[in-house]
């Protein structure tokens, strides 16, 4: 697929895409899912490659892979199951920011599922908040605008798993601009 058409399907710039491929950027969350809807692959095939998908996955606290820097202001992810073959949800540790007031609403086709594992969050809605503390978890349409900040002095840890639309099997999905 050319780069053109990459970045027609994915509504990514050809420029941002060729800075990618150049390992000149790395791409946010939110692109590499645009990518993954563009290419019909699952989001995991773009952390790992095709030989090490496998039937069954172990990730190991100190092998996630992280997805964003540790410089990283907003949200830090860290990839779980990568290896994983063909499933229906893509999981992530997620480290929401302290100060979420930048931080974009998101919104997207499918559903997310957060578990509050360290921490106290904030998951902000447009009409209201809601605040879990650990062991708290929250399921919820993922087309409702959405963000989380961290509560307290110290980021909190939760893990998201993000799955495409039930209610569409095999659908092809239209890229939107504000993915997680």
């Amino acid at each position: 697929m050319t780069l053109e058409a990459l970045a027609e399907r994915s509504g990514v710039t050809k420029s941002y895409l060729s800075k990618v491929e150049r390992g000149r950027s790395v791409p946010s969350i939110a692109v590499c899912a645009s990518l993954a809807k563009a290419l019909d692959v699952p989001l995991d095939n773009l952390f790992a490659d095709a030989e090490e998908l496998a039937e069954v996955t172990v990730t190991r606290a100190g092998e996630r892979q992280a997805l964003t820097s540790d410089e990283e202001p907003g949200t830090r992810y860290e990839g779980i199951a990568l290896q994983a073959g063909t499933k229906s949800m893509t999981p992530f540790m997620l480290y929401p920011p302290l100060d979420a007031d930048h931080v974009p609403f998101r919104d997207h086709p499918g559903e997310e599922f957060v578990f509050v594992h360290e921490g106290q969050v904030e998951l902000i809605l447009p009409s209201h908040s809601i605040t879990l503390d650990p062991g708290d978890c929250a399921y919820f349409k993922a087309t409702t605008p959405h963000k989380v900040r961290s509560l307290g002095a110290r980021r909190a840890a939760l893990l998201l798993l993000v799955a495409d639309d039930p209610a569409v099997p095999d659908a092809p999905q239209v890229p939107h601009p504000h993915l997680p």
